[in-house]
């Protein structure tokens, strides 16, 4: 994927990065595999704001993908490469032998025509999935379940990958992209290659206007409000807040551990925290 630069026209394209969308085939998606997505405005059932600035941008409808990787030695074909609004990595359309179409993550590498199966004993090719036992070492791999048969869960967006290192004990240690190195069981399945669209990090939405596209509403910084407000709000003239920073509820916002998932600590080897640094 490249991107596109624009010419200064207005204030809107000045700093305008765009991807080029060269990679793209299809500017529909596929009716059989789509759903609803209801938007919620970062609300839950009760109708309570969890999730702050979000609301209204463009409509969208849900592609129903196959992170599951179920469809054993059925061989299948790239029919098309789609863009997905719902997330950064590009989609492949697959058409298997049986008629059967489905959605998966289209990782670097594969195009219209490009042959894909998953089962134990495929070829290491991108697209391509299968069980940690049956992936040599060293591999690049996305789309990594954490329980067998429940779907790809971890190493999901554009340009990312993970990496193999070691297989003891029925787990497999796999480094992630944020440097933490974790173990997954060896019949977890997980799909060769690095995903695409590794230039999404460098696009620049240019405006404002952008921003309420895509849902997401501004934030007001917690210095401009009043103390009632903000527990950075207030003071005498233009203040910085005066106590570490924190969220409008009191909780620290750096270097405050909130993690406390204790039941799989244990399965990780190397924490993100400390692994760049090594």
């Amino acid at each position: 994927m490249a991107v596109k630069k624009y010419k200064p026209t207005s204030p809107g394209r000045r700093f305008l990065v765009s991807p080029s969308f060269a990679e793209i085939t299809r500017d529909h998606p596929e009716k059989s595999l789509l759903d609803k997505r209801t938007q919620k405005a970062g609300r839950n059932s009760r109708g309570r704001i969890c999730v702050r600035h979000r609301g209204g941008g463009h409509k969208r409808r849900y592609r129903i993908i196959d992170f599951r990787r179920d469809k054993f030695g059925v061989p299948g074909k790239v029919t098309s490469v789609e863009y997905d609004p719902n997330r950064s990595a590009r989609i492949a359309l697959v058409t298997y032998r049986d008629g059967d179409k489905r959605y998966i993550l289209a990782p670097s590498g594969i195009g219209v025509g490009s042959p894909i199966v998953a089962g134990g004993d495929v070829d290491i090719v991108p697209g391509n999935a299968l069980p940690l036992s049956s992936i040599p070492l060293g591999t690049l791999v996305h789309n990594i379940e954490l329980k067998k048969g429940k779907g790809g869960q971890m190493v999901r967006s554009a340009g990312t990958s993970a990496q193999l290192l070691a297989k003891e004990n029925n787990y497999g240690q796999i480094r992630l992209p944020s440097g933490e190195v974790r173990m997954v069981r060896l019949e977890c399945m997980a799909t060769i290659g690095r995903l695409g669209n590794a230039d999404h990090e460098n696009l620049s939405l240019g405006k404002a206007g952008r921003k309420r596209h895509l849902g997401i509403r501004p934030s007001v910084r917690g210095v401009a409000m009043n103390p009632v407000d903000h527990p950075h709000g207030g003071g005498e003239g233009k203040t910085s807040g005066g106590r570490h920073p924190c969220t409008p509820w009191g909780v620290p916002t750096k270097g405050y551990k909130t993690r406390n998932m204790k039941r799989t600590q244990r399965f990780i080897i190397r924490h993100r925290r400390f692994a760049k640094g090594k």
